[in-house]
């Protein structure tokens, strides 16, 4: 998907800024504040990208030895990260997808359950097109008593859950202490989950391969084991890591796993929502959690309008709600904040906190995978684990600095040895 951190969202396209028109909302007696509102929250993200991009070079003036592309590259990436909270949910961009036969048949027949009208059309769109290519696949999607059915299976459960959720949690707010409600307005990371005697199960499964005999003799030989050969253990099965994150260990890691709940920025769930071998549930977009704001617009002088149009952003959303629900959600600005739970064992977990917690990455999603380590470290006790995550970065990067920088300076340097004639 293209992403809102290196792409302007700054000019109209035919007149029209890239987000999602819904007919319904068009067509309603909203419809025209719709437009107005989200225009307005595009101008303001138009309105502060240059005197951010000025604050920044002030800032970081350009280095000796840099190219003027790879710096201004590296300026224009650090104000998108910083404006990016302004866009609304419904900012369009290009999404490309690649899967099987069968998972595109999964796939539509949750799409054509979905209750955003949205989802449900785009289900159409890709079921035309796949039948041009893979038409013996998709021949259930479509029967009433096949895939039209188990859209209907998976549209009432949901209608059945929403209305039982709302009957259980109609006073969840008013009965919410004092300690919950603070804890809800920032952005927040629980392991809620995990198994303490998870890094014996681990040191099994790294033997198991190895040996000749049982899974349960395995574990009674590795609880006789001291702490120390446990070590030599994961030592010999990881390996010296040292020199590239992308050697990473093999499936023992998946046999121990661990469940957060975390509260962070829309912006930042999307980014961490793309990781494949994980499971992850989210709750509704809504402003009821606050929103974030990056220090850097403060000090570029950019708080008063960016506050506003957070506050237009739930204004609209609260207009929307009681006429079209399921479209509420398309007014909410990607710095709200989303509550959503991760689920994913220690393999996965070391893929998505070394590369989440990089320079490069976003300070919110930054922060959400970096207390992901520590909580596996000291509140589920697996420092062994922890240890082996040995790209995990804990540095504090002042949020002024140009963390892209570096990534621009290696693909310049790409781009001009390609360019350069090889002699024969």
């Amino acid at each position: 998907e293209q992403s809102t951190r290196y792409i302007a969202y700054d000019s109209r396209l035919d007149g029209r800024y890239r987000y999602y028109r819904d007919p319904a909302v068009a067509e309603s007696a909203l419809g025209a504040r719709f437009v107005g509102d989200m225009d307005r929250m595009f101008d303001t993200y138009a309105e502060l990208l240059p005197i951010q991009q000025n604050w920044f070079a002030e800032q970081h003036p350009k280095a000796k030895g840099d190219s003027d592309f790879a710096y201004r590259q590296a300026i224009r990436a650090k104000a998108f990260d910083a404006l990016r909270g302004l866009l609304p949910a419904a900012a369009m961009s290009n999404v490309g997808i690649y899967g099987t036969g069968q998972a595109y048949e999964a796939l539509l027949i949750r799409m054509r359950s979905h209750p955003l009208p949205e989802a449900r059309e785009y289900a159409d769109l890709m079921l035309t097109e796949l039948r041009k290519v893979i038409p013996s696949f998709l021949t259930r999607v479509d029967l009433p008593d096949r895939g039209g059915a188990n859209a209907e299976y998976l549209a009432a459960n949901r209608w059945n859950m929403e209305n039982l959720a709302e009957k259980l949690f109609e006073d969840h707010e008013a009965a919410a202490s004092p300690r919950e409600r603070e804890l809800d307005a920032a952005t927040s990371v629980r392991l809620i989950d995990f198994d303490p005697d998870g890094e014996d199960k681990l040191v099994a499964a790294m033997l198991y391969p190895y040996t000749s005999v049982s899974e349960t003799r395995v574990r009674a030989r590795v609880e006789r084991m001291s702490v120390d050969d446990k070590l030599d253990v994961v030592r010999a099965y990881v390996g010296d890591r040292s020199a590239n994150r992308r050697h990473r260990p093999g499936r023992a890691f998946e046999a121990i796993s661990y469940r957060f709940d975390v509260l962070s920025d829309y912006g930042a769930f999307r980014d961490l929502q793309r990781h494949r071998m994980l499971t992850i549930e989210w709750q509704d977009l809504t402003p009821s959690h606050g929103y974030t704001m990056p220090g850097a617009v403060a000090a570029a002088g950019g708080q008063a309008r960016y506050d506003a149009s957070m506050e237009r952003s739930a204004s609209l959303y609260r207009a929307l709600t009681e006429p079209l629900p399921a479209q509420a959600s398309y007014a909410v600005a990607l710095a709200y904040r989303v509550r959503y739970m991760m689920q994913m064992n220690a393999r996965e977990a070391m893929h998505l906190i070394e590369l989440r917690t990089g320079p490069q990455g976003h300070p919110e999603y930054r922060r959400v995978a970096q207390e992901m380590h520590r909580l596996i470290a000291d509140e589920a006790g697996h420092r062994v684990v922890a240890e082996v995550m040995r790209f995990a970065d804990h540095a504090n990067y002042e949020e002024g600095a140009l963390e892209r920088l570096a990534a621009e300076r290696k693909a310049e340097s790409r781009r001009t040895r390609r360019a350069t004639p090889r002699s024969r």
